[in-house]
């Protein structure tokens, strides 16, 4: 019988992909019940080689188109027979024996529908990984270059910044790098929300889940290297249209279609300014090799209306 089912959703990082799978093979130390299933988004490297060539025992999903990242992990979701469910990024190593611990604390805590580790960056630090849902204001300034004007406090609150680090701790939702869940509530709330490509799943999965009364805690006492977005920044265009067209896909879930689209005008009339003061600094002469790319990147956002378009260089996953 499977006990637990890891799930990576891989797009191009074939070197990390095989570093993530031996560190889930080293974390949970030859223990029975152990299941990994990889769902390639159509990987123009050598990934599904490398998986079939190194890791045999893997259950490898091939996409000939990719399905983005809440695709493919529901694809992996349907794939995985595992009491319990790890969805983890292919830049991820798991440190220690956080895979068993996590298992653990789930087996002895019923109320937790959702379990997210501590991240740390390469060199050791604390990623931030822990959140509160966001108040509008959070909305609508997180993540621009306007966040500095965001009120403090609700910033604080939004990261979680109340609590320590190292403090096991109910949170609204984790980010989505590692995500533990049970099967049952799979089979409870379904899978995630394919509206989302990618970016904001994780926080409209976790309010789903929450909604039905399970808990979603942060878990230290476990920990996982994440090496962030080696995915999604080889097409930087697609990132910034993903990540804000997601964050109005949520606000029109939740808040309504009203501030959806105030949002929507907000957020493009900040890369409206921000195409005006690159284009200030080519002037002037200041890397201009740089401003282009940047100017070019905003006006694909601005062409895409933040609609999901296809006008994004081509589709990637986290």
């Amino acid at each position: 019988m499977t006990s637990l089912s890891v799930i990576i959703v891989n797009w191009n990082v074939c070197d990390l992909l095989q570093r993530a799978i031996a560190s889930v093979y080293a974390a949970w130390d030859g223990r029975l019940g152990l299941e990994i299933i990889v769902v390639d988004n159509a990987s123009h490297d050598d990934s599904v080689a490398m998986l079939r060539r190194t890791f045999p025992d893997v259950q490898v999903i091939a996409n000939t188109e990719n399905r983005g990242f809440t695709g493919g992990n529901n694809q992996g979701l349907a794939a995985a027979t595992g009491d319990f469910l790890l969805l983890l990024n292919p830049d991820t190593e798991i440190v220690g024996d956080a895979l068993p611990r996590m298992v653990e604390y789930l087996r002895n805590h019923p109320g937790v529908g959702m379990l997210g580790p501590q991240l740390l960056n390469p060199d050791g630090s604390v990623q931030s990984s822990r959140r509160r849902f966001p108040t509008l204001p959070v909305l609508f300034l997180e993540s621009t270059w306007l966040e500095k004007l965001a009120p403090r406090k609700a910033l604080r609150h939004y990261y979680a910044k109340e609590q320590p680090d190292d403090l096991v701790q109910d949170v609204d939702w984790i980010t989505g790098a590692a995500m533990l869940t049970r099967r049952e509530v799979v089979a409870q709330v379904g899978g995630m929300d394919e509206g989302f490509f990618m970016y904001s799943e994780e926080l409209d999965w976790c309010r789903r889940i929450r909604e039905v009364g399970w808990r979603v805690v942060y878990f230290p006492e476990a920990r996982v290297i994440h090496h962030e977005g080696k995915s999604s920044e080889q097409v930087v265009p697609a990132r910034h249209i993903y990540f804000q067209s997601s964050k109005v896909r949520y606000a029109r879930k939740y808040h309504g279609a009203a501030i959806a689209a105030t949002l929507r005008l907000w957020l493009l009339a900040q890369y409206v300014w921000q195409i005006g003061v690159e284009g200030v600094k080519w002037l002037i002469g200041h890397r201009r090799d740089l401003r282009a790319a940047r100017i070019a990147a905003y006006r694909q956002v601005l062409r895409s209306k933040l609609r999901m378009s296809e006008s994004a260089n081509e589709r990637i996953s986290e």
